[in-house]
């Protein structure tokens, strides 16, 4: 356990092996971050931006929540692997 004072505020961090992830985990997760960021950005989202529907759904809303659902189950894998 290692004490960090920054202010008045004091942070204490448990460095414990079991705690840390393995590279290859965190990696994946920030390539995740990175894709999501690049998906959820206005030149991307404008392709599906149509008025055409999808199981009732407008193409526009369908294509975020399944993108949203994709990246959740995707986080899942990965950190359920992690814990293996």
């Amino acid at each position: 356990m290692k004490q960090y004072c920054y202010g008045s505020t004091v942070f204490f961090l448990f460095l414990d092996f079991q705690f840390l992830m393995k590279k290859r985990h965190e990696q994946k997760l920030v390539v995740l971050s990175i894709a999501l960021f690049l998906v959820f950005n206005v030149p991307f989202l404008l392709v599906f931006n149509s008025d055409g529907q999808l199981f009732g759904i407008p193409v526009f809303y369908f294509s975020i929540f399944s993108i949203w659902i994709l990246s959740i189950v995707i986080s899942y894998i990965v950190l359920k692997r992690h814990y293996e």
